[in-house]
Parts: C-alpha cells; structure tokens; sequence
C-alpha cells in the first residue's frame, strides 16, 4: 500500500482531532449550562413548594469518549447525564421530570437560538452557532446490597441504564486494543460526515462496528485502511448492531437507523474500490495516492494542485505538532473519589492570590506570573500515583508549535508554571490506582 502515513498523521492532527480550545468551549458550554439548571431548579422549587436537587452530573458520548471530530458548520453537542436520587424526585415520572428541567431551564437560558426543549431522550439546548448541549435524565437508588441503580427518563418510561456504561466499555477496549481504536472511529466519522447529503450511522454505532472489526496495524493509513474493509465485509453480512453493554438491545430502533446502516455499507463500498490504485506499485505515484484519499474524504487536506494548496494554505494556520495526550488512551476512568486543585499566583512585588479570587475580578491573567497548582483535597487512597498534563491552547500556541499537553508521572500534589503567552490554557491532574483513574480534576487558566 503507498504509503502516506507521515500525511495521515498530519491530516488526523490538525483536520480530524478536536483541537483542545473547541474542547475547552464545549466543557464551558456545560457548565454554564448545567449551573443555569441549578440556579432555574431554586427558583422552581420556591414558586411549587418542592426540592428538586441535582444529585450528580457525568459527562457522556463523543466528548467523554474522546471521539468527537472537527466540523466545519460547528455542529458540536456534549451529552451531559443530569441525576436524580430517586427518593428525591419520587412519583415523578419519565416526561414530567423533563418538562420540569426544561421549565428551570428556560428560566435561565436567554436568546438561544431556540428555547430549551425536551425531546425523547433528552432535553436539548441549542446555541445559535450550532452547539448544542443535551441534558439525558437520570434517577439513582441504592439497592438492599448497597448497589447504585440508575434509571433513564426515556421516551415512554423510567428505563434501567447506566449513564457510565458505555464510557467504561470503551475505556476497557481502548485499555485492550490501544489508542489507534480511537484514531480509526474519529477517521471514521470524517468519512460518514465528508458529504452534507449522506445520511450516515451516528458516533456511537460507528465505534461499536469499528471496535468489532479494529485491525492494529503500525501505520496509521493501513490500519484504517484495513478496518474499513472489515467493516464493509462486515456490514455486507449483517447490518445489526447491538448495545455493547445489553447485547439483547438492537442499536437500530428505527427504520431510518437501519437505511442508514445501509448507506454506510454501500458508500464504503464504493469508495475502498476507489483506493486500489494505492496496491499498484507500479502506476501510483504520491500525486495519485493523494488524490484517491481525497475522494474518500473530500477533504480539502488532500488536493494536490498548487492553486488548491495555495488557497487552503491561506485559509489554515501552518501545520503544528499536536502533542496532547489523551489519559484514556493510558488508562480506563472511573472516578472512584474526589479530588479538588486549587491554584497561587505568585510575582515580584506581589502578595499571592488564589487564581479562582483573581478570576472573579479580572477575566484573564498577565504575563509572566509564577502559578503553584497544588491538590487541594481528596477522599482518594493515599498510595495513588500522580500524573498532571499541562496544554497550551489557541492561535499562539500553534503559531509556537508548544501545544504540549503530555501526561506525566510526578507522584507530587505541586506542579509550577508560567503564564508566558496568550491562551485559554489548562492543567489537569489525574490520580491512579491499579492502573484506573480514580480521581481526576481540572483547571482552566486564561492568559491575556
């Protein structure tokens, strides 16, 4: 097979991966939101004399998968699992608990591009730019062996479900098979998503097919390469796809799920025929092999005429090296405990202050300040080993080429750093325990 694998790393560095600001923007997106959801349950509980309260919140799908991709019309959504204790919302059932939080909602969320709305599954919220943020309702209780059981408000009852099932089934086949899985679910998604007319699988049926059929190969273009074609044949043989979690469970719930499936086999199909000329050792040249990826992916990355170059290369910033390490790519999450950071500044002339207190008055932090981030507080082992990622996100960070963004092992609760350039950067610390995340916890630091 030609091979193009070093532009394939470059092509999946800088077109497929989510760069980590779209990253940060959806995280605060969450947040926001899910604090919004707080502050409408207070006001709703007061006007109906009740006292709903959010138990927990856990961070689902693509985003938690570490499987969400670029898009160009910024069609991005982060599922959010809001939970419930069960004695809390009692005889409250499936649609009324999520009119309730549409109701708390709308009372916080102004000049969206709709408002808030409950749907089969979820309650959705709709930016103008075209994130979205979907909230799947939960209910928890505790069973006679001490067991937690979750319930999911679905579309015509409370349905058993676990919100962290599916993130634990793909932490243990990417613990099992390495992060190349990843790579070849996100390349996949490129591929369904690459004409606004097809009508494909969704993220989840997708990782489900290619976790099934995942061929590990050393090069990042064979390995795909190799997969899709296990897939085709599979998918020729049956279009079926089942719950990773529940094989009892049909993925396919609707006829539209089950056209799409085939959409995904006839359209594969027809586009691994179109990279044969990539095995002709003696026709194909670079030019040929490029020009066959991008009729697979009809990406913009792949054109090989120099007027086509030169207008890409206007619209792009130049090629950086994507550094950042994913922890689930090195270890399953669990979350076990909790861990809390807490960040000094410290400069010349200066009394340290707490970043949380200067980021109430000041929006962004200055140049060349000393920040001490420390573990705070946590209920977690104390024998954990310690891992903390520091990343550089934005414009400067790729103009540098100093993403960083590596995960590395200090076993020390302090880690020191530099505000030096401009950024909406982040610092995460991660315990480990019988090669499990336990605990994990973020801070996000922006640097005027």
């Amino acid at each position: 097979m030609y091979d193009l694998s070093s532009e394939f790393k470059k092509f999946y560095d800088n077109e497929v991966v989510l760069p980590a600001a779209e990253k940060t923007k959806l995280r605060e997106k969450k947040k926001l939101n899910v604090d919004r959801l707080i502050a409408g349950l207070d006001e709703y509980n007061k006007e109906n004399n009740k006292s709903y309260e959010v138990l927990e919140t856990r961070e689902q799908g693509s985003v938690a998968m570490s499987t969400v991709t670029q898009n160009d019309s910024n069609d991005y959504d982060i599922d959010v699992a809001i939970i419930f204790d069960k004695d809390n919302i009692s005889g409250v059932g499936h649609r009324e608990i999520k009119n309730i939080i549409v109701d708390a909602l709308k009372r916080k969320c102004t000049n969206f591009k709709k408002d808030p709305e409950a749907l089969k599954n979820c309650v959705r919220i709709e930016y103008k730019d075209g994130y979205h943020v979907d909230f799947a309702i939960y209910r928890k209780s505790i069973d006679d062996d001490g067991i937690a059981l979750y319930e999911h408000a679905g579309s015509t009852q409370w349905q058993e479900r676990n919100p962290a099932a599916i993130n634990d089934w793909f932490s243990s086949e990417i613990s099992e098979k390495g992060s190349g899985l990843r790579e070849v679910i996100r390349l996949s998604k490129m591929f369904c998503k690459s004409r606004s007319s097809w009508q494909m699988p969704g993220g989840l049926i997708q990782s489900v097919v290619c976790d099934e059929k995942f061929q590990n190969y050393d090069r990042m273009d064979e390995m795909f390469y190799e997969t899709m074609c296990a897939v085709r044949d599979r998918l020729n043989s049956s279009i079926e796809v089942y719950n990773p979690t529940d094989t009892t469970k049909s993925l396919l719930l609707k006829q539209k799920d089950r056209d799409e499936m085939e959409n995904w086999k006839n359209r594969l199909t027809d586009k691994l025929s179109k990279l044969e000329i990539l095995f002709d050792e003696d026709n194909c040249s670079e030019k040929k092999a490029k020009d066959a990826w991008y009729d697979f992916f009809q990406h913009e990355f792949w054109k090989t005429s120099s007027e086509a170059k030169q207008c890409y290369s206007e619209v792009c910033c130049a090629y950086y090296n994507n550094t950042e390490q994913d922890i689930r790519d090195m270890f399953p999450v669990k979350r076990y405990y909790n861990l809390e950071l807490e960040c000094i500044i410290e400069a010349d002339g200066f009394r340290p202050t707490y970043l949380s207190s200067f980021l109430r008055i000041y929006k962004w932090l200055p140049h060349n300040k000393t920040l001490k981030f420390s573990i705070k507080s946590t209920n977690a082992p104390a024998d954990c080993d310690i891992y903390w990622k520091v990343c550089n996100v934005g414009d400067e960070a790729q103009r540098r080429n100093c993403i960083r963004g590596e995960i590395i092992k200090t076993n020390k609760r302090t880690q020191i750093e530099h505000t030096c350039f401009r950024g909406a950067h982040f610092v995460e610390c991660y315990l480990v325990k019988y090669g499990e995340v336990v605990a994990m916890s973020r801070i996000d630091v922006p640097i005027e």
